[in-house]
């Protein structure tokens, strides 16, 4: 009998820029951290845009948020599969057995194109359990029904399955870190874009619980696969779709949003305690997961496979070549006149970052009339925006202020993009050469931004129900409920 080929664990929580592997003392994930430590924790993953749906579409294509269609917007329409390959159908016609738990490719329509299942596979959500008193956690049992995955597939077949945490997304029950047992004291890390505030602490706090949530899944998940003998030839991959649910974080082009926690292991494949600075990106999953599978890479793909990372022995940089991460954005969620987007392009190298903002004139979280849409409803954001109107404008510009056609940020001096230096005239050539680069490789991979057809993404239906558009807006039935 041929040797059983690997299997695929990959967790993704919804919303998390923080474990406790990278040392962030307010929370304890100790399963993410076992994954790093018996495995290689990434301090350069990228993901391709800042929010849900578009970022898990380039993690199920393996290509750049500008080549997805209408999948590069949020709340869409997903491509048929004549249109847009996933890795989850390709494995599953390879052989592999397939399926999800919890959130998989959202929030979007992914049936209208002929799709019968979820782009991550076949859900996997009927055991429930009863969540944690005092929090909003959802009723799935995440564990027992990946349990009961595995006890459906046949022996000896090879798995990929896809574990969506729906945590730490909002909303939280206000306190309910501390109700848990968290201290206000334990947050030292107030990023300097937000006012020093126990009530940004405690909402933090409210965050950190939700992710300790997904973790411990994660733990019980990792134990099943140990008693059925299955961890040794399962790669474990946990990462996170964008930033924490926060202003300034999720749905924006700085690094404290799109640089995101990753951790791989794989036992007596991958050597154990590693951190590697190499810069990747969502869309080297899919090769990698091909490349295991016996798959062939097409060729088209633009991202590369992990494995020559997975598989080293050093810590630091291991392939030199892996120096480059691109981003993008488009629309988002409504909130702005004509329900326009926000298109953003990105280069990050190993110590800058640059920014091209199409659009300057536009509201980045959305217009102020509409609640700045862009940026989910919570205690952090109430309180900056009070701040504002009573006069401290700081955070409120740096959260919700318009920004210039280019930014440039010196990541290694600047690690919270505070400084901008697209207009310093001893950096005038750098910035050039960044904004060449991008350019070549948007045309390179045929960014219809490129070719003068950006506006294509804001014809992208826009599929959420609410009453959310400007349309609505302009007729006084503007519904905003804070995505």
């Amino acid at each position: 009998m041929s040797e059983k080929r690997a299997n695929i664990l990959f967790a993704i929580a919804d919303d998390a820029s923080h474990f406790s592997a990278y040392g962030h003392t307010f929370l304890d994930t100790p399963n993410f951290d076992r994954v790093a430590k018996e495995g290689v924790l990434f301090n350069n993953m990228f993901t391709t845009n800042p929010k849900c749906a578009p970022s898990r579409a380039s993690i199920l294509t393996g290509k750049h948020t500008w080549q997805l269609k209408e999948a590069c917007t949020h709340w869409c329409v997903f491509p048929g599969a004549d249109e847009l390959d996933v890795y989850p159908d390709i494995m599953e016609k390879s052989g592999y057995a397939v399926g999800m738990t919890g959130k998989g490719w959202a929030p979007g329509d992914f049936k209208r194109h002929g799709r019968k299942c979820n782009p991550a596979g076949t859900e996997w959500n009927q055991i429930r359990l009863t969540p944690p008193p005092n929090t909003l956690i959802g009723p799935i049992d995440y564990a027992k029904n990946f349990s009961a995955f595995l006890d459906d597939i046949s022996d000896n077949q090879p798995f990929c399955f896809w574990y969506g945490g729906y945590e730490p997304h909002r909303k939280y029950i206000d306190g309910e870190g501390i109700t848990y047992g968290k201290k206000l004291e334990d947050v030292t890390e107030i990023p300097p874009y937000w006012p020093d505030s126990d009530i940004i602490k405690s909402d933090m706090l409210d965050y950190a619980n939700e992710i300790e949530w997904f973790d411990q899944q994660l733990g019980f998940m990792l134990d099943e696969l140990k008693e059925r003998g299955e961890l040794e030839n399962t790669l474990v991959i946990v990462t996170s779709d964008n930033g924490a649910p926060f202003p300034r974080l999720k749905g924006n082009m700085y690094d404290d949003d799109f640089r995101l926690p990753c951790a791989a292991m794989w036992p007596g494949k991958i050597t154990p305690e590693r951190v590697v600075d190499d810069l990747a990106s969502f869309i080297d999953f899919t090769p990698t997961y091909y490349e295991l599978a016996g798959i062939d890479i097409p060729p088209e793909l633009p991202g590369k496979s992990l494995t020559d990372i997975l598989f080293s022995t050093d810590s630091g940089i291991i392939n030199p070549n892996r120096d480059r991460a691109f981003m993008g954005r488009e629309r988002h969620d409504m909130g702005r006149e004509n329900d326009a987007g926000y298109p953003v392009r990105c280069l990050r190298t190993a110590q800058y970052l640059y920014i091209r903002n199409y659009e300057p004139e536009r509201w980045p979280a959305g217009n102020p009339e509409t609640g700045f849409t862009n940026c989910g409803n919570s205690p952090t954001k109430e309180h900056i925006i009070k701040l504002n109107e009573q006069g401290d404008s700081r955070s409120y510009e740096l959260c919700f202020g318009k920004r210039p056609a280019e930014e440039l940020f010196d990541i290694k001096t600047d690690p919270y993009c505070m400084n901008n230096l697209a207009e310093k005239p001893e950096l005038t050539e750098l910035k050039k050469s960044l904004h060449d680069e991008l350019e070549e490789k948007l045309r390179e991979t045929n960014d219809p931004r490129m070719f003068g057809n950006g506006e294509i993404f804001d014809k992208y239906e826009y599929c959420n129900n609410e009453p959310h558009s400007w349309r609505n807006y302009l007729a006084g039935s503007w519904h905003s409920k804070g995505y």
